[in-house]
């Protein structure tokens, strides 16, 4: 079955009402999951080397283009599990643990998440990070918060990046659901990514043996790598969320009716729909070209900040232009602008800043750091 049939059929009925009540619906994802088989394409998986995962680039880009445009809490939810959390254990793990969870992941046997910001780090994650790691013998003694952890909740295994209190040294450690000391609370309330169950962590004394510590992760350089190498894939949920509002923009101004003439007849309605396909080509364009270069194996942090933030300020444009012209129907959750609109706030954030990501360029452009 076709990934947008499936859904279609599995998600798309459960859809307003999960996004209303911020519930994630698992099991109509684990349906479209095993239909599909998308988490056993050899593709999104490919070459499980660090050195050797970009070529798989074409095929993601295509995956989480769909799956945004049809909704992006969906596809957030699978990028941090296949994309950040993944990563971190390919990109950080010992030849044994990679061996022992890779392909638990791939066929969501255990669900993975990214446990790197904090309640008071974000964008300042790399000096300022706070939960702390101490060593006891063949274990390791862990303390601190961790906060806006997508999956935190559901999740098997819990990569947790804390700061060796003898080194000073970033490092990553497995933690698993239900361990002594571990506490996860929703984060409710939040008008974006409503399915999406985003975690605040508790840590108090959790242990960890040194075997569940990731060895090829010691310092933020290499935290930095993963995030670079899935930086990218927001820059396509961005224009997957364009895509998506503009679907449904269009869908329902075909359908709507004022001043006895559909909305769609209005020149003002089609100079925006127009501003919006033309800010998705844009988008896309920069989408292929980042593939292209990820596939050639020419892919650095500069272009991925730019596809970040680029193509996350034109889908907040876009996204606003689609509710407005759905009027105030734009932001009721039935006709499904609402989600892109308030989702593409979410999207604009995470994953680095805009000011972060330009900040980035910047560097690359002048050979100066404006981060502090």
């Amino acid at each position: 079955m076709e990934l947008e049939e499936a859904m279609e059929k599995h998600l798309r009925p459960v859809l307003a009402a999960h996004s209303e009540k911020g519930e994630f619906p698992f099991e109509a994802f684990s349906k479209v999951v095993a239909d599909v088989k998308m988490l056993s394409d050899e593709r999104l998986f490919a070459d499980k080397t660090a050195e050797n995962y970009v070529h798989s680039q074409y095929y993601n880009t295509y995956l989480y283009y769909v799956m945004a445009r049809f909704d992006v809490s969906i596809a957030t939810f699978m990028a941090v599990h296949a994309g950040l959390g993944y990563y971190t254990f390919l990109f950080g793990g010992s030849d044994e643990q990679k061996a022992k969870w890779l392909p638990k992941f791939q066929s969501f046997d255990l669900q993975t998440c990214f446990a790197l910001t904090e309640p008071d780090h974000g964008s300042d994650i790399a000096g300022g990070l706070a939960t702390s790691a101490k060593r006891d013998g063949d274990k390791w003694i862990l303390n601190g918060e961790k906060r806006w952890i997508g999956g935190a909740g559901s999740a098997d295994l819990i990569p947790v990046f804390a700061r060796d209190i003898e080194d000073n040294k970033i490092k990553c450690f497995v933690v698993k659901k239900g361990q002594a000391g571990l506490r996860v609370d929703k984060i409710e309330n939040k008008i974006g990514l409503r399915m999406v169950q985003n975690g605040h962590i508790y840590l108090e004394d959790v242990e960890v043996l040194e075997s569940d510590r990731l060895p090829h992760i010691n310092g933020f350089r290499d935290v930095a790598n993963i995030l670079y190498a899935t930086r990218a894939i927001i820059g396509v949920l961005a224009a997957g969320n364009s895509g998506g509002a503009y679907r449904a923009a269009l869908s329902y101004t075909s359908q709507r009716v004022q001043f006895g003439k559909k909305l769609t007849n209005f020149q003002l309605v089609q100079e925006k729909l127009a501003r919006i396909v033309s800010n998705l080509q844009s988008q896309l364009a920069v989408n292929a070209r980042v593939a292209d270069l990820q596939t050639e194996g020419q892919y650095d942090e500069v272009r991925s900040s730019i596809a970040k933030m680029q193509n996350s300020k034109l889908m907040r444009e876009n996204a606003a232009l689609a509710r407005e012209i759905c009027g105030g129907n734009g932001i009721v959750y039935e006709y499904d602008v609402a989600r892109f609109f308030t989702d593409a706030e979410a999207i604009y954030t995470y994953e680095g800043t805009h000011e972060v990501n330009s900040l980035v360029i910047g560097r690359a452009i002048t050979g100066e750091s404006a981060f502090v």
